[in-house]
């Protein structure tokens, strides 16, 4: 009868005993799971560290783009060039409606408010530097108002970026007194453009011209890699398009130089 008594108990235990050794054994594979994790690089946060690199080179190449080919593009065609921005907001939503494209069609959406601005001004007002900055900031209202609904980010920060680094290389040019090369050099024909940039050259050479351009390269330069420290993809947007503005403007001192 004891034994009948205690039998009962006895499976009741053994029946305890057995529910808790798996758990145990679920939280040393936890252990392990997480020292293996710490031990070995994650693969998800590679590849998501290569894929902010590649926004990154993206946004480099595109402030380049309408240096290689927007410019030449808005000087003989210029209605082509403004048409163009609507195919490059259909293909930016295009690519934004697939969420493996998503990315991509931000990014480009950002774009096509640069290249907006690039075919208005240099394609009909580019003989007035004043009004540069005014038309470079047209999409400046719409990037606001899509970044305070946190939609967009990666595009419109790449926008602000390129506006920054525009809005500092305008700077420069008031301060060291660039603006009226900069009319004369859209009045005359191609053939008399050497002796003008000569003389911007000139202009540039000066002490203060020197020491004005060393603190624009810092400033870019600050502005764009600070940003980088953050890991995040619209912040990678935007320190590309900052640091790309020196390459740009490098581009143009060196054409300027070898006029």
């Amino acid at each position: 009868m004891i034994n009948n008594t205690l039998l009962p108990y006895t499976t009741s235990t053994d029946s305890v005993d057995h529910e808790l050794r798996p758990s145990n054994t679920g939280q040393r594979s936890l252990k392990e799971l997480e020292t293996t994790l710490k031990a070995s690089p994650s693969l998800p946060f590679a590849l998501y560290s290569q894929k902010i690199w590649l926004v990154f080179a993206a946004a480099v190449f595109l402030v380049s783009v309408p240096v290689f080919i927007e410019a030449p593009l808005v000087r003989s065609l210029p209605g082509v060039s403004l048409a163009m921005t609507g195919f490059l907001v259909w293909l930016s939503f295009h690519l934004m409606s697939r969420p493996s494209t998503y990315l991509w069609g931000d990014l480009l959406l950002g774009f096509s408010w640069s290249w907006l601005a690039g075919s208005i001004y240099w394609g009909w007002l580019r003989w007035e530097p004043l009004w540069h900055l005014p038309v470079e900031s047209i999409g400046l209202p719409f990037a606001c108002w899509c970044l305070a609904r946190n939609w967009g980010k990666i595009g419109n920060w790449f926008y602000l970026g390129s506006l920054l680094g525009t809005v500092l290389t305008d700077m420069y040019f008031y301060v060291v007194d660039l603006i009226p090369y900069w009319r004369q050099i859209m009045e005359v024909e191609p053939s008399q453009v050497s002796p003008i940039l000569q003389a911007a050259v000139t202009q540039v050479q000066t002490p203060w011209g020197v020491a004005s351009a060393i603190i624009l390269a810092v400033v870019l330069l600050l502005a764009g890699v600070i940003p980088l420290s953050q890991k995040q993809r619209h912040w990678y947007a935007f320190g590309g398009a900052v640091l790309s503005t020196i390459l740009v403007d490098s581009l143009f001192l060196i054409a300027a130089l070898a006029a």
